[in-house]
Protein backbone atom coordinates (compact mmCIF):
# COMPACT_ATOMS: atom_id res chain seq x y z
CA UNK A 1 0.00 0.00 0.00
CA UNK A 2 1.09 3.33 -0.84
CA UNK A 3 1.86 5.90 1.63
CA UNK A 4 0.08 9.20 1.15
CA UNK A 5 2.28 11.12 3.59
CA UNK A 6 5.29 10.00 1.95
CA UNK A 7 4.25 10.85 -1.49
CA UNK A 8 3.25 14.49 -0.22
CA UNK A 9 6.72 14.89 1.30
CA UNK A 10 9.13 13.71 -1.74
CA UNK A 11 11.55 15.78 -3.32
CA UNK A 12 9.88 18.80 -0.82
CA UNK A 13 11.86 21.90 0.69
CA UNK A 14 10.63 22.35 4.49
CA UNK A 15 12.24 25.04 6.47
CA UNK A 16 11.37 24.37 10.54
CA UNK A 17 12.36 26.25 13.40
CA UNK A 18 13.27 25.30 16.41
CA UNK A 19 15.21 22.79 15.04
CA UNK A 20 17.60 22.02 17.39
CA UNK A 21 15.43 21.68 20.34
CA UNK A 22 13.51 18.08 21.85
CA UNK A 23 10.15 17.98 19.19
CA UNK A 24 12.90 19.90 16.50
CA UNK A 25 15.27 16.86 16.25
CA UNK A 26 12.82 14.08 16.40
CA UNK A 27 10.93 15.53 13.62
CA UNK A 28 13.68 16.45 11.02
CA UNK A 29 15.78 12.91 12.43
CA UNK A 30 11.65 11.07 11.30
CA UNK A 31 10.98 13.05 7.68
CA UNK A 32 14.78 12.29 7.03
CA UNK A 33 14.20 8.90 7.67
CA UNK A 34 10.94 7.70 6.56
CA UNK A 35 10.66 10.40 3.66
CA UNK A 36 12.53 11.24 0.37
CA UNK A 37 12.52 14.96 1.62
CA UNK A 38 14.62 17.03 -0.97
CA UNK A 39 15.76 19.49 1.37
CA UNK A 40 15.45 20.84 5.19
CA UNK A 41 16.52 24.20 5.96
CA UNK A 42 16.89 24.49 9.73
CA UNK A 43 17.08 28.07 11.36
CA UNK A 44 19.70 27.68 13.74
CA UNK A 45 20.93 30.13 16.88
CA UNK A 46 24.52 30.89 16.40
CA UNK A 47 26.37 30.29 19.89
CA UNK A 48 29.67 32.28 20.69
CA UNK A 49 32.68 29.33 19.52
CA UNK A 50 30.49 26.95 17.96
CA UNK A 51 29.53 27.51 13.80
CA UNK A 52 25.74 26.70 13.01
CA UNK A 53 27.51 23.84 10.62
CA UNK A 54 29.12 22.30 13.51
CA UNK A 55 25.68 22.25 15.33
CA UNK A 56 24.44 20.35 12.55
CA UNK A 57 27.60 17.89 12.57
CA UNK A 58 27.14 17.11 16.09
CA UNK A 59 24.04 15.38 15.12
CA UNK A 60 26.03 12.77 13.89
CA UNK A 61 26.84 11.80 17.61
CA UNK A 62 23.41 12.67 19.08
CA UNK A 63 21.80 9.43 20.17
CA UNK A 64 18.43 9.73 18.53
CA UNK A 65 20.53 10.08 14.79
CA UNK A 66 22.07 6.95 15.26
CA UNK A 67 19.37 4.77 13.36
CA UNK A 68 19.36 7.34 10.20
CA UNK A 69 22.65 7.47 10.47
CA UNK A 70 23.30 3.37 9.91
CA UNK A 71 20.88 3.83 7.76
CA UNK A 72 22.32 6.67 5.93
CA UNK A 73 25.75 7.80 6.60
CA UNK A 74 25.11 11.08 4.78
CA UNK A 75 21.96 12.23 5.95
CA UNK A 76 22.98 15.31 7.00
CA UNK A 77 23.68 16.54 3.19
CA UNK A 78 20.45 17.06 2.87
CA UNK A 79 20.32 19.53 5.71
CA UNK A 80 20.98 23.37 5.42
CA UNK A 81 22.09 25.36 8.40
CA UNK A 82 20.42 29.02 8.26
CA UNK A 83 21.64 31.83 11.06
CA UNK A 84 18.86 33.22 12.95
CA UNK A 85 17.26 33.89 16.13
CA UNK A 86 13.31 33.69 16.64
CA UNK A 87 13.82 36.58 19.15
CA UNK A 88 15.68 38.99 16.70
CA UNK A 89 14.35 41.52 14.44
CA UNK A 90 13.91 39.98 10.82
CA UNK A 91 13.96 36.43 12.62
CA UNK A 92 18.09 37.55 12.21
CA UNK A 93 18.08 36.15 8.84
CA UNK A 94 20.62 37.58 6.28
CA UNK A 95 19.06 39.13 3.24
CA UNK A 96 20.55 36.06 1.24
CA UNK A 97 19.20 33.35 3.28
CA UNK A 98 15.65 35.18 3.00
CA UNK A 99 15.72 35.52 -0.65
CA UNK A 100 16.60 31.65 -0.53
CA UNK A 101 13.98 30.54 1.56
CA UNK A 102 11.32 32.48 0.06
CA UNK A 103 12.29 30.99 -3.48
CA UNK A 104 12.38 27.48 -2.35
CA UNK A 105 10.35 26.72 0.87
CA UNK A 106 7.25 24.36 0.24
CA UNK A 107 6.66 23.74 3.68
CA UNK A 108 6.93 26.11 7.24
CA UNK A 109 6.78 23.96 10.85
CA UNK A 110 7.42 26.15 13.10
CA UNK A 111 8.68 24.42 16.47
CA UNK A 112 10.44 27.39 17.93
CA UNK A 113 9.75 28.60 21.37
CA UNK A 114 11.59 29.15 24.88
CA UNK A 115 9.33 26.64 27.48
CA UNK A 116 10.81 28.07 30.78
CA UNK A 117 8.04 29.11 32.96
CA UNK A 118 9.96 31.67 34.38
CA UNK A 119 11.17 33.50 31.72
CA UNK A 120 11.18 37.28 31.55
CA UNK A 121 8.23 38.52 29.92
CA UNK A 122 10.09 40.41 27.30
CA UNK A 123 12.06 37.49 25.95
CA UNK A 124 9.48 35.23 25.78
CA UNK A 125 7.34 37.57 24.17
CA UNK A 126 10.25 38.09 21.27
CA UNK A 127 10.64 34.43 20.92
CA UNK A 128 6.92 32.87 20.98
CA UNK A 129 4.83 35.66 20.23
CA UNK A 130 6.64 38.31 17.78
CA UNK A 131 8.95 35.26 16.61
CA UNK A 132 5.87 33.60 15.61
CA UNK A 133 4.46 36.53 13.81
CA UNK A 134 7.47 37.41 11.57
CA UNK A 135 7.57 33.56 10.55
CA UNK A 136 3.98 33.77 9.12
CA UNK A 137 5.27 36.95 7.67
CA UNK A 138 7.93 35.16 6.07
CA UNK A 139 5.63 32.51 5.49
CA UNK A 140 3.45 34.70 3.10
CA UNK A 141 6.04 35.69 0.82
CA UNK A 142 6.83 32.43 0.08
CA UNK A 143 5.74 31.84 -3.78
CA UNK A 144 5.43 27.64 -3.37
CA UNK A 145 4.56 27.57 0.02
CA UNK A 146 1.75 24.21 0.64
CA UNK A 147 1.47 24.08 4.26
CA UNK A 148 2.50 26.42 7.32
CA UNK A 149 2.29 23.96 11.14
CA UNK A 150 2.36 25.97 14.15
CA UNK A 151 3.73 24.49 16.95
CA UNK A 152 1.38 25.60 20.39
CA UNK A 153 0.27 23.66 23.62
CA UNK A 154 -2.30 22.31 25.06
CA UNK A 155 -2.03 24.70 27.93
CA UNK A 156 -2.30 27.69 25.98
CA UNK A 157 -5.50 28.53 27.15
CA UNK A 158 -5.27 27.19 30.77
CA UNK A 159 -7.13 29.72 31.96
CA UNK A 160 -10.27 27.96 30.59
CA UNK A 161 -11.30 23.75 32.21
CA UNK A 162 -12.54 22.74 29.14
CA UNK A 163 -10.58 23.76 25.83
CA UNK A 164 -12.20 23.06 22.47
CA UNK A 165 -10.23 23.19 19.31
CA UNK A 166 -10.77 26.97 18.88
CA UNK A 167 -9.59 30.08 19.41
CA UNK A 168 -9.94 32.55 22.58
CA UNK A 169 -9.26 36.04 22.26
CA UNK A 170 -11.83 36.91 24.86
CA UNK A 171 -8.90 35.75 27.81
CA UNK A 172 -6.07 38.00 27.18
CA UNK A 173 -6.25 41.00 29.04
CA UNK A 174 -5.22 43.09 25.88
CA UNK A 175 -4.86 42.39 22.12
CA UNK A 176 -1.36 41.05 20.39
CA UNK A 177 -1.20 44.09 18.84
CA UNK A 178 -0.89 46.50 21.45
CA UNK A 179 1.19 44.03 23.67
CA UNK A 180 3.73 43.97 20.75
CA UNK A 181 3.44 47.50 20.00
CA UNK A 182 4.24 48.14 24.15
CA UNK A 183 6.99 46.05 23.69
CA UNK A 184 8.31 48.26 21.61
CA UNK A 185 7.80 51.74 23.07
CA UNK A 186 9.28 50.51 26.74
CA UNK A 187 12.59 49.12 28.02
CA UNK A 188 12.89 45.58 29.27
CA UNK A 189 12.83 46.37 32.46
CA UNK A 190 9.49 48.19 32.62
CA UNK A 191 8.25 45.91 30.17
CA UNK A 192 8.68 42.97 32.58
CA UNK A 193 7.30 45.21 35.67
CA UNK A 194 4.30 45.36 33.57
CA UNK A 195 3.66 41.69 33.74
CA UNK A 196 1.21 40.77 36.20
CA UNK A 197 -0.97 43.14 34.79
CA UNK A 198 -0.75 42.03 31.26
CA UNK A 199 -0.51 38.41 32.17
CA UNK A 200 -3.89 38.78 34.13
CA UNK A 201 -4.92 34.91 35.03
CA UNK A 202 -1.93 32.97 33.44
CA UNK A 203 0.18 31.13 35.71
CA UNK A 204 3.47 32.53 33.32
CA UNK A 205 4.91 34.10 30.78
CA UNK A 206 5.26 30.87 28.74
CA UNK A 207 1.17 29.86 28.44
CA UNK A 208 0.36 33.48 28.23
CA UNK A 209 2.83 34.29 25.15
CA UNK A 210 2.19 31.03 23.61
CA UNK A 211 -1.98 32.24 23.85
CA UNK A 212 -1.25 35.36 22.18
CA UNK A 213 1.19 33.06 19.55
CA UNK A 214 -2.33 31.51 18.70
CA UNK A 215 -4.31 34.72 18.38
CA UNK A 216 -0.73 36.06 16.16
CA UNK A 217 -1.40 33.18 13.58
CA UNK A 218 -5.31 33.26 13.68
CA UNK A 219 -4.68 36.90 12.34
CA UNK A 220 -2.12 36.90 9.85
CA UNK A 221 -2.29 33.16 8.31
CA UNK A 222 -6.12 33.70 7.46
CA UNK A 223 -6.70 32.28 3.77
CA UNK A 224 -3.32 30.23 4.33
CA UNK A 225 -2.96 26.91 4.19
CA UNK A 226 -1.96 27.34 7.68
CA UNK A 227 -3.00 25.01 11.13
CA UNK A 228 -2.20 25.31 14.88
CA UNK A 229 -1.02 21.78 16.70
CA UNK A 230 -1.36 21.86 20.41
CA UNK A 231 0.29 18.86 22.35
CA UNK A 232 0.22 17.96 26.12
CA UNK A 233 3.48 17.76 27.78
CA UNK A 234 6.04 16.34 25.35
CA UNK A 235 7.98 13.66 26.82
CA UNK A 236 10.33 10.68 25.46
CA UNK A 237 10.60 8.54 22.69
CA UNK A 238 8.24 5.66 22.98
CA UNK A 239 9.27 3.64 19.86
CA UNK A 240 11.23 5.46 17.72
CA UNK A 241 14.10 6.32 16.47
CA UNK A 242 14.68 4.42 19.96
CA UNK A 243 12.73 3.86 22.84
CA UNK A 244 13.18 6.01 25.85
CA UNK A 245 15.03 8.83 24.46
CA UNK A 246 15.00 12.32 25.74
CA UNK A 247 17.70 15.52 26.62
CA UNK A 248 15.92 17.23 29.08
CA UNK A 249 13.99 17.48 32.12
CA UNK A 250 11.47 19.71 31.93
CA UNK A 251 7.99 19.06 33.46
CA UNK A 252 7.38 15.77 35.03
CA UNK A 253 10.36 13.95 33.92
CA UNK A 254 12.33 16.41 36.43
CA UNK A 255 10.28 14.62 39.11
CA UNK A 256 10.73 11.02 38.28
CA UNK A 257 14.25 12.10 37.89
CA UNK A 258 14.76 13.07 41.10
CA UNK A 259 13.03 10.50 42.43
CA UNK A 260 14.79 7.50 41.07
CA UNK A 261 17.76 9.38 42.43
CA UNK A 262 16.57 9.32 45.73
CA UNK A 263 16.74 13.36 46.59
CA UNK A 264 13.21 14.35 45.53
CA UNK A 265 10.91 12.59 48.29
CA UNK A 266 7.87 15.05 48.43
CA UNK A 267 5.55 16.99 45.51
CA UNK A 268 2.90 18.62 45.07
CA UNK A 269 0.37 16.76 42.69
CA UNK A 270 -2.86 15.59 42.53
CA UNK A 271 -3.14 11.58 41.58
CA UNK A 272 -6.69 11.83 40.51
CA UNK A 273 -5.91 14.75 38.19
CA UNK A 274 -5.37 13.82 34.19
CA UNK A 275 -1.83 13.88 33.28
CA UNK A 276 -1.68 15.67 29.59
CA UNK A 277 1.23 13.96 28.62
CA UNK A 278 2.46 13.06 24.84
CA UNK A 279 5.43 10.88 23.66
CA UNK A 280 7.51 13.22 21.18
CA UNK A 281 7.73 10.22 18.45
CA UNK A 282 4.11 10.94 18.41
CA UNK A 283 3.68 14.43 18.23
CA UNK A 284 6.24 14.48 15.66
CA UNK A 285 4.35 12.26 13.34
CA UNK A 286 1.46 14.05 14.26
CA UNK A 287 3.12 17.46 12.80
CA UNK A 288 3.68 15.85 9.60
CA UNK A 289 0.75 14.39 9.60
CA UNK A 290 -0.88 17.87 10.41
CA UNK A 291 1.41 19.30 7.64
CA UNK A 292 0.47 16.64 4.85
CA UNK A 293 -3.55 17.24 5.26
CA UNK A 294 -3.50 21.10 5.91
CA UNK A 295 -1.85 20.96 1.78
CA UNK A 296 -4.40 17.99 0.75
CA UNK A 297 -7.19 20.29 1.92
CA UNK A 298 -6.12 23.55 0.54
CA UNK A 299 -6.22 21.69 -2.95
CA UNK A 300 -9.10 20.05 -2.45
CA UNK A 301 -11.23 23.77 -1.40
CA UNK A 302 -9.50 25.14 -4.59
CA UNK A 303 -10.82 22.81 -6.85
CA UNK A 304 -14.21 22.88 -5.58
CA UNK A 305 -14.72 26.83 -5.42
CA UNK A 306 -14.60 28.95 -8.13
CA UNK A 307 -14.82 31.93 -6.88
CA UNK A 308 -12.60 33.81 -4.33
CA UNK A 309 -12.43 31.40 -1.24
CA UNK A 310 -13.34 33.44 1.68
CA UNK A 311 -10.59 33.63 4.31
CA UNK A 312 -11.55 31.13 7.67
CA UNK A 313 -9.17 30.62 10.70
CA UNK A 314 -6.34 28.06 10.76
CA UNK A 315 -7.79 24.95 11.75
CA UNK A 316 -6.63 23.90 15.29
CA UNK A 317 -5.62 20.07 16.62
CA UNK A 318 -5.55 19.50 20.53
CA UNK A 319 -3.36 16.65 20.70
CA UNK A 320 -3.60 14.89 24.88
CA UNK A 321 -4.75 11.37 25.88
CA UNK A 322 -8.36 10.49 25.18
CA UNK A 323 -10.92 9.56 27.10
CA UNK A 324 -11.03 6.25 25.48
CA UNK A 325 -7.40 5.61 26.89
CA UNK A 326 -6.82 8.11 29.67
CA UNK A 327 -3.74 8.13 31.86
CA UNK A 328 -3.58 10.04 35.56
CA UNK A 329 -1.12 11.39 37.88
CA UNK A 330 -1.84 8.29 39.98
CA UNK A 331 -0.14 6.14 36.54
CA UNK A 332 2.58 8.04 36.79
CA UNK A 333 3.97 7.85 40.30
CA UNK A 334 2.88 4.22 40.25
CA UNK A 335 5.67 4.10 38.04
CA UNK A 336 8.35 5.33 40.59
CA UNK A 337 7.04 2.31 42.86
CA UNK A 338 6.66 -0.55 40.21
CA UNK A 339 10.23 0.28 38.44
CA UNK A 340 12.64 1.22 41.08
CA UNK A 341 14.29 -2.23 41.77
CA UNK A 342 13.63 -2.82 38.23
CA UNK A 343 15.84 0.15 37.31
CA UNK A 344 17.75 1.67 39.76
CA UNK A 345 20.94 4.12 39.27
CA UNK A 346 23.95 3.35 41.00
CA UNK A 347 23.90 7.35 41.17
CA UNK A 348 21.26 7.01 43.94
CA UNK A 349 21.32 8.44 47.14
CA UNK A 350 19.36 7.26 49.15
CA UNK A 351 15.90 4.38 48.71
CA UNK A 352 13.71 5.92 45.94
CA UNK A 353 10.15 6.74 47.10
CA UNK A 354 7.37 9.77 46.70
CA UNK A 355 4.95 11.35 48.87
CA UNK A 356 2.21 13.60 46.91
CA UNK A 357 0.48 16.40 47.90
CA UNK A 358 -2.20 18.46 46.92
CA UNK A 359 -1.83 21.71 49.50
CA UNK A 360 0.84 23.98 49.66
CA UNK A 361 1.01 24.36 53.43
CA UNK A 362 1.13 20.33 53.76
CA UNK A 363 3.87 20.24 51.24
CA UNK A 364 5.64 23.05 52.72
CA UNK A 365 5.42 20.97 56.06
CA UNK A 366 7.04 17.67 54.37
CA UNK A 367 9.80 19.58 52.69
CA UNK A 368 11.11 20.22 56.37
CA UNK A 369 11.12 16.52 57.19
CA UNK A 370 11.89 14.84 54.25
CA UNK A 371 14.17 17.15 52.16
CA UNK A 372 15.16 20.29 54.56
CA UNK A 373 16.12 18.15 57.44
CA UNK A 374 18.37 15.61 55.58
CA UNK A 375 19.87 18.23 53.32
CA UNK A 376 21.48 20.11 56.60
CA UNK A 377 22.67 16.81 57.79
CA UNK A 378 24.61 15.97 55.03
CA UNK A 379 25.78 19.71 54.40
CA UNK A 380 26.90 19.64 57.51
CA UNK A 381 28.89 15.90 56.98
CA UNK A 382 30.47 17.93 53.71
CA UNK A 383 32.01 20.83 55.45
CA UNK A 384 33.57 18.58 58.22
CA UNK A 385 35.08 16.78 55.29
CA UNK A 386 36.01 20.15 54.25
CA UNK A 387 33.52 20.18 51.30
CA UNK A 388 31.00 22.75 49.62
CA UNK A 389 27.74 22.20 51.00
CA UNK A 390 25.21 21.98 48.52
CA UNK A 391 22.00 20.27 49.33
CA UNK A 392 19.86 22.99 51.01
CA UNK A 393 20.86 24.89 47.81
CA UNK A 394 19.67 21.99 45.22
CA UNK A 395 16.40 21.89 47.35
CA UNK A 396 15.67 26.00 46.80
CA UNK A 397 15.43 24.93 43.45
CA UNK A 398 13.54 21.72 43.03
CA UNK A 399 10.95 23.79 45.40
CA UNK A 400 10.77 26.56 43.49
CA UNK A 401 10.73 24.57 40.34
CA UNK A 402 7.85 22.12 41.69
CA UNK A 403 5.96 24.89 42.61
CA UNK A 404 6.11 26.41 39.03
CA UNK A 405 4.64 22.91 37.52
CA UNK A 406 1.98 22.61 40.47
CA UNK A 407 -0.27 24.25 38.27
CA UNK A 408 -0.36 21.52 35.81
CA UNK A 409 0.09 18.74 38.34
CA UNK A 410 -2.85 19.63 40.41
CA UNK A 411 -5.77 20.71 38.03
CA UNK A 412 -7.86 19.44 36.19
CA UNK A 413 -8.50 20.43 32.31
CA UNK A 414 -10.30 18.34 29.66
CA UNK A 415 -10.13 19.01 25.75
CA UNK A 416 -12.39 17.94 22.59
CA UNK A 417 -10.12 16.81 20.45
CA UNK A 418 -12.58 16.14 16.87
CA UNK A 419 -10.59 17.64 14.43
CA UNK A 420 -7.39 15.59 15.53
CA UNK A 421 -9.46 12.19 15.38
CA UNK A 422 -11.09 13.43 11.90
CA UNK A 423 -7.10 13.39 10.72
CA UNK A 424 -6.00 10.10 12.21
CA UNK A 425 -9.33 8.65 10.70
CA UNK A 426 -8.41 9.80 7.21
CA UNK A 427 -4.83 8.27 7.12
CA UNK A 428 -4.85 5.18 5.43
CA UNK A 429 -3.31 1.70 7.24
CA UNK A 430 0.23 2.43 6.32
CA UNK A 431 0.01 6.09 7.22
CA UNK A 432 -1.12 4.91 10.57
CA UNK A 433 2.12 2.42 10.26
CA UNK A 434 4.56 4.59 9.23
CA UNK A 435 3.29 7.34 10.93
CA UNK A 436 2.11 6.83 14.71
CA UNK A 437 0.45 9.10 16.50
CA UNK A 438 -3.36 7.64 17.50
CA UNK A 439 -2.92 7.71 21.65
CA UNK A 440 -5.80 4.94 22.05
CA UNK A 441 -4.01 2.00 21.53
CA UNK A 442 -1.00 3.19 23.58
CA UNK A 443 0.33 0.99 26.24
CA UNK A 444 1.04 3.43 29.34
CA UNK A 445 2.62 0.77 31.81
CA UNK A 446 4.89 0.03 28.78
CA UNK A 447 5.41 3.57 27.80
CA UNK A 448 6.86 4.86 31.66
CA UNK A 449 8.99 1.50 31.90
CA UNK A 450 10.75 2.96 28.70
CA UNK A 451 10.96 6.54 29.82
CA UNK A 452 12.51 5.29 33.11
CA UNK A 453 15.01 3.22 31.37
CA UNK A 454 15.79 6.00 28.56
CA UNK A 455 16.10 8.23 31.67
CA UNK A 456 18.57 6.26 33.12
CA UNK A 457 20.82 5.70 29.63
CA UNK A 458 20.54 9.32 28.33
CA UNK A 459 20.15 11.61 31.22
CA UNK A 460 22.15 9.80 34.40
CA UNK A 461 24.51 8.45 31.18
CA UNK A 462 24.22 4.76 32.87
CA UNK A 463 24.70 1.88 30.61
CA UNK A 464 22.18 -0.59 30.29
CA UNK A 465 24.69 -3.45 31.23
CA UNK A 466 23.43 -6.45 33.64
CA UNK A 467 26.87 -5.44 35.62
CA UNK A 468 25.14 -2.00 36.14
CA UNK A 469 22.02 -2.85 36.78
CA UNK A 470 23.17 -5.65 39.25
CA UNK A 471 25.97 -3.23 41.35
CA UNK A 472 22.48 -0.61 41.15
CA UNK A 473 20.44 -3.44 43.08
CA UNK A 474 22.98 -3.67 45.49
CA UNK A 475 23.29 -0.21 45.98
CA UNK A 476 19.21 -0.06 46.73
CA UNK A 477 19.11 -3.08 48.98
CA UNK A 478 21.36 -1.22 51.09
CA UNK A 479 19.65 2.09 51.07
CA UNK A 480 16.35 0.27 51.64
CA UNK A 481 17.51 -1.44 54.82
CA UNK A 482 18.70 2.04 56.30
CA UNK A 483 15.28 3.42 55.08
CA UNK A 484 13.95 1.16 57.10
CA UNK A 485 16.36 1.81 60.43
CA UNK A 486 15.35 5.37 59.91
CA UNK A 487 11.49 4.82 59.60
CA UNK A 488 11.46 2.44 62.61
CA UNK A 489 13.86 5.17 64.86
CA UNK A 490 11.51 8.19 63.84
CA UNK A 491 8.12 6.03 64.40
CA UNK A 492 9.34 4.71 67.69
CA UNK A 493 10.16 8.57 68.81
CA UNK A 494 6.30 9.38 68.80
CA UNK A 495 5.50 7.47 71.53
CA UNK A 496 8.27 8.05 73.29
CA UNK A 497 7.47 12.09 72.81
CA UNK A 498 4.26 11.54 73.88
CA UNK A 499 5.18 9.56 77.04
CA UNK A 500 7.51 12.01 77.75
CA UNK A 501 5.11 14.73 77.54
CA UNK A 502 2.61 13.05 79.36
CA UNK A 503 4.15 11.26 82.13
CA UNK A 504 7.90 12.65 83.00
CA UNK A 505 7.33 15.93 82.41
CA UNK A 506 4.25 16.33 84.74
CA UNK A 507 6.39 14.26 87.39
CA UNK A 508 9.78 16.42 87.40
CA UNK A 509 7.25 19.89 87.31
CA UNK A 510 5.89 18.47 90.82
Amino acid sequence: MISQIQAFYRNKIVFITGGSGFLGRVTIEKLLRSTEVKRIYVLIRPKKGVGIRDRIAAWESDPVFSVLLKLNPKFSDRVTAIAGDCGLPDLGISVEDRKLLLNEVQIVLHCAATVRFDEPLHVALDINTRGTLLVVQLAKEMRRLETFVHVSTAFSNCVIHHINEAYYPEILACSVDKIIALREMLSNDLFDNMAPALLGQFPNTYTFTKALAEQVVQKEASGLPACIFRPGMILATFKEPITGWTDNLYGPLSILYGCIFGVLRVTLLDKNARAHIVPVDYCANMVLTAAWNTAVENVQKKENVTDKLPLTDPIIYNYVNSDQNPVKWRNFTNAVEDLRFVCPLEQMIWYPFLKTYTKLWAFELAILLYHILPGHIIDMVLRLRGQRPRMIKMYDKIHNNIKKVSEFATKNWTFSMNNTDRLIECMTLEDRRLFECDMNGLNWNEYFKVAVFGMREYLAKEKPTEKSYRNARKIMKRFQVLHRIVQIIAYGSVPALIWLVICVIPGVLH
